[in-house]
């Protein structure tokens, strides 16, 4: 209604419009709920095309919401002429599906490191660039799969933190579907150990089974618990909390930062917590850091402007009282394989004099 008529391309453009439209409109839903489609030949090909579809039609309505509002002031100002209006009707798809073809390729790419310094108050020596490795949000699932973690596997592995974070999201399905994409985790080594803490997501795609098959994989998995390290005479917290909104899908896995901080008996204590907003719990039971997710860093814009009604933070360092608190912009993305103005990243948190 807001781009064909300013076509002008008579009938023949309009019906196939209205075809890629409707086709776009059924294509999202399918593309969603491919996973469960029963003829696995043709559904990940559905996923991949409904996931597509849902970037294109997203940049779509923005795009042609943001024309509207210029047509609207070159209106006002008496600027607005017929060839800006078809100029503009020309420009917006093609401005949309270069927004979607660039945000493919930025989610599809390898997640680059990014290092980040945490300065500790009293940081004894012993702790001085104690490193943790934190990757959050992979979604493994309709178009994530083995070789995309192997890859992500592989950057962290040579990075060689001290300790590494997955600070939940890791999956977008059931264990029986995705297990053997997963499998590359195993390989993950440091030498204070690999933690993971669960995110929203766990617990859409079955949340106690997936704690079992991260265990059997290798990886410490902290839910409301915590453990200690030593370096010389100096010990550093590494604790986690369950998402902050398990408790509607498992009563026992609410989310508890003072039961991970125990008695707080340590130099420095580092918090695994998948949502921002667990940070003023965390703050009062007395951690230093803490890591977080979940955000995307908003994923593509203009999404990102969203992230605040909900969470604190979108991305970055950021203090909470006396803790910082990191969110990570995520290594992978959910549904639509695109970034646009939020990078994938895999973080390297170290600890420096405050």
């Amino acid at each position: 209604m807001r781009l064909l008529p300013d076509l002008d391309g008579g009938l023949l453009l309009n019906m196939a419009g209205v075809l890629v439209l409707v086709v776009l409109t059924v294509l999202v839903p399918v593309g969603l709920m491919s996973a469960s489609l029963r003829r696995r030949r043709w559904s990940e090909l559905v996923s991949w095309l409904g996931l597509m579809s849902m970037g294109l039609f997203s940049s779509l309505l923005v795009t042609t919401l943001a024309r509207d509002l210029v047509l609207l002031a070159l209106r006002v100002t008496g600027l607005l002429s017929p060839e800006i209006v078809f100029g503009s009707a020309v420009a917006v798809p093609l401005l949309a599906a270069a927004v979607t073809l660039l945000g493919f390729v930025n989610a599809r790419r390898l997640a680059r490191v990014k290092r980040v310094e945490v300065p500790i108050a009293n940081l004894p020596p012993a702790l001085h660039g104690y490193a943790i490795a934190q990757v959050s949000d992979i979604h493994v699932g309709p178009t994530i799969k083995r070789p995309y973690l192997n890859a992500i596997v592989n950057r962290v592995n040579k990075l060689g933190a001290d300790a590494i974070a997955i600070t939940g999201d890791l999956v977008d399905g059931s264990v029986h579907r995705l297990s053997l994409h997963t499998q590359p985790l195993a390989r993950l080594a440091a030498p204070d150990g690999v933690f993971f803490v669960t995110g929203n997501h766990e617990y859409y795609s079955g949340a106690e089974e997936w704690i079992a098959e991260v265990r059997r994989l290798g990886i410490t998995v902290l839910l409301n618990q915590h453990v200690l390290r030593r370096r010389d005479d100096a010990t550093v917290m590494i604790a986690g909390v369950a998402d902050y909104s398990a408790h509607h899908f498992h009563p026992a896995h609410k989310s508890d930062a003072r039961a991970a901080a125990g008695a707080r008996d340590a130099d420095v204590r580092i918090l695994l917590a998948h949502q921002p907003r667990s940070a003023p719990e965390a703050a009062e039971a007395g951690f230093h850091l803490q890591l977080s997710g979940h955000t995307h860093g908003g994923q593509f814009f203009p999404w990102n402007l969203f992230v605040p009604l909900q969470q604190p933070f979108v991305a970055g360092l950021h203090r909470v009282r006396d803790m910082w608190v990191y969110i990570s912009r995520g290594t992978g993305y959910w549904g639509p394989p695109k970034r646009f103005g939020a990078p994938s990243e895999i973080t390297l948190v170290r600890l420096v004099p405050g």
